[in-house]
């Protein structure tokens, strides 16, 4: 491998119509990394593959995944596209024995995701998850607090995450309003919260919950006509850790006033309180107090931020955060995280929430 880690990602191109997540997250955090280069893009047309790689710096453009992860000056691939086409991309990587690193959702489901992770393990590689939350300072800081006893055994945990509405859509985003695409507040701003709940304070032994659609209507923003949702927007679920803490967890998707994410963690000896409009976006606010003193805002010491201080503030930088932790990982021979198989505990956890609503029991995880 050369001194950089070249990535080659598909996903980030610079016509409209998509979610921009490529081009507005990724884009920006392997530009700003010392360590990496964006050597390659690859979109789904030739002249779109020319103007991105030209806008973005990149020297190749691809406009056929399987050139590009052939590509001897290609060393990682970066897959940042709508959920449902995650795992035929990905596999093309995996044959090449290439590393990976895929958003969030791994997979539309529980099998797709499980069925990618079993074929990175087969061959062997690398991989990363676009769970960034993992890698915000604030949230790294916050587990080691806990990890240290801090605020001592942990008996209560509140996590909500209400996230506005966005019940009028054109094509880029208005698919994810179809269940069976796995891109709904459950999965992607639940998804990034309960993880990081689980990062900072390990995985849940069982739970309980509801799952249900409040909007069941959207309006194409281009023709106007009604689009029937089945996606789910509302959860509200208990549950116990595998410590022995109970846990209150509320995902919804709101018409108005949307106030963000807040995970509140009570331990014996004190309160940690985190506080975020986007929990994976960042940036997070932590708040300690031990005892009975008035909580105050903890600042994460500087050896938790791992991108350039000259990042510009925005969607990148927690990418940037975890492609760093990806880097370090990958020059120490350990195993990168959130890898694949940290995505498929996600992906489980989720799965049960669901099966406990259509089952109507408390779901215990291995």
């Amino acid at each position: 491998m050369a001194d950089k880690i070249r990535v080659g990602i598909v996903g980030a191109t610079v016509t409209p119509g998509g979610s921009g997540w490529g081009a507005n997250a990724h884009v920006p955090a392997l530009q700003a990394l010392p360590g990496f280069e964006l050597k390659a893009v690859c979109t789904a047309h030739e002249d779109t593959a020319r103007a991105s790689a030209e806008k973005f710096g990149a020297e190749l453009a691809f406009h056929d995944m399987d050139a590009m992860v052939a590509h001897p000056d290609v060393d990682l691939i970066a897959v940042v596209v709508r959920v449902p086409l995650h795992k035929q991309l990905v596999m093309p990587a995996f044959q090449a024995k290439k590393p990976v690193c895929c958003e969030w959702p791994l997979g539309a489901n529980l099998a797709d995701a499980t069925e990618m992770a079993d074929a990175a393990k087969a061959a062997g590689v690398q991989t990363l998850v676009g769970l960034q939350a993992q890698s915000d300072p604030a949230v790294m800081y916050a587990r080691d607090l806990i990890a240290n006893g801090d605020i001592g055994d942990i008996v209560t945990v509140n996590l909500s995450v209400i996230v506005n509405a966005i019940p009028e859509r054109g094509d880029g985003r208005i698919w994810q309003g179809i269940r069976k695409n796995g891109a709904n507040p459950m999965t992607i701003p639940g998804g990034h919260s309960i993880d990081a709940l689980c990062f900072m304070l390990g995985e849940f032994a069982e739970v309980s919950a509801r799952v249900t659609t409040r909007i069941p209507m959207w309006k194409h923003a281009v023709t106007g006509a009604d689009f029937p949702v089945d996606a789910p927007d509302t959860v509200t679920a208990t549950g116990v850790l595998k410590n022995g803490a109970e846990v209150s967890y509320q995902v919804a998707s709101v018409p108005h006033n949307a106030s963000g994410t807040r995970m509140e963690i009570y331990g014996r000896k004190g309160t940690l309180v985190l506080t975020s409009k986007s929990v994976n976006i960042g940036p997070s606010q932590l708040f300690m107090a031990v005892g009975n003193a008035k909580l105050a805002e903890i600042t994460p010491p500087a050896s938790y931020t791992l991108i350039p201080a000259d990042m510009a503030a925005g969607p990148g930088r927690n990418v940037g955060q975890a492609y760093a932790r990806f880097a370090q990982a990958m020059q120490s021979g350990a195993t990168a995280s959130p890898d694949f198989n940290d995505a498929i505990r996600r992906h489980a956890l989720i799965d049960a929430m669901e099966r406990s609503h259509t089952e109507g029991k408390v779901i215990k995880l291995a």
